[in-house]
C-alpha cells in the first residue's frame, strides 16, 4: 500500500503546498510514509486536474490518496463527480481526508469485512461531503455575483485590475509557440484569459499586416 498525498489551491496565488505539514503529521501518527505528493493550482470546481488523474494513474490497487479535506478533491458537479468517482473505484484507491474520521481507518490494514464496512461507509460520507463542497461552492459564486450586481447599480464596481506584466508575458509565450497548457502552467492563468490575450495577439498581427508600408 502506497499513501499518495494530493495538494490542491485555486489559483497561482494560493500556496498549493499549505496543508503538506499536516499530512505529514498524519501519515507519520500512524506509522505510514507518504510515497508521493501531487501538488497543483487548478479549481476543484473542474474535472480537468492532470496532477490528480496523474495521481490516480500512478496507483495501484488498495493504494491510499490522502487529502487536507474532501473539497481539495471536488468541488464538481454531481455529473462530474460520479466521473470522478468511477476512476477511483476503477483504480481501487482509498480516499482518506483529514476532515472525514471515518475515513482513518482506510488508511490501516484490517480484515476483508471491515474493510468493506468502513470503505460502504466512507463512500457514503464522500458523496454528502463533495455534494456540500459543491453547494458551498455555489453558494460562493451566488453571493460574489449579488455583490457585484449591487456595486455595479452603485456604480461603484470598478471590476479586477489588469496585470499588464503578466498579460505581457503570456502574449510574450504566444509569440515563441508555447502551448496553451504550457502557458497556463507557467502563468497560472484562466483558459479564458488565455483565449482573451491569443485572440488581442491576432488582431494585432493583421492589423500590422494590413497597415501600409512607409514611403521609400
Amino acid at each position: 500500500m502506497f499513501v499518495r498525498a494530493y495538494l490542491r489551491a485555486s489559483t497561482s496565488q494560493q500556496d498549493a503546498s499549505r496543508a503538506r505539514g499536516a499530512l505529514d503529521a498524519f501519515a507519520t501518527e500512524r506509522g505510514l510514509r507518504i510515497a508521493a505528493r501531487y501538488m497543483e493550482n487548478e479549481s476543484g470546481a473542474k474535472l480537468d486536474r492532470p496532477e490528480l488523474f496523474r495521481l490516480l494513474a500512478d496507483c495501484d490497487p488498495g493504494d491510499v490518496l490522502l487529502v487536507e479535506q474532501v473539497d481539495r478533491l471536488s468541488r464538481l458537479t454531481a455529473p462530474d463527480w460520479m466521473k470522478l468517482r468511477s476512476e477511483i473505484d476503477a483504480k481501487q484507491v482509498r480516499i482518506v481526508a483529514l476532515d472525514l474520521p471515518t475515513s482513518w481507518s482506510l488508511a490501516a490494514t484490517s480484515d476483508e469485512f471491515t474493510a468493506r464496512m468502513f470503505s460502504a461507509v466512507n463512500n457514503m460520507m464522500l458523496d454528502v461531503l463533495a455534494a456540500v463542497a459543491r453547494k458551498d461552492y455555489d453558494d460562493r459564486r451566488r453571493r460574489q455575483s449579488e455583490g457585484t450586481a449591487r456595486a455595479k447599480a452603485a456604480g461603484l464596481y470598478k471590476g479586477r485590475p489588469e496585470n499588464k506584466a503578466r498579460n505581457v508575458a503570456i502574449a510574450a509565450m504566444l509569440g515563441d509557440g508555447r502551448t496553451w497548457r504550457e502557458v497556463m502552467d507557467a502563468t497560472g492563468c484562466s483558459r479564458t484569459l488565455l483565449a482573451k490575450i491569443a485572440r488581442d495577439v491576432r488582431e494585432r498581427r493583421a492589423e500590422a499586416d494590413e497597415a501600409p508600408c512607409p514611403p521609400l
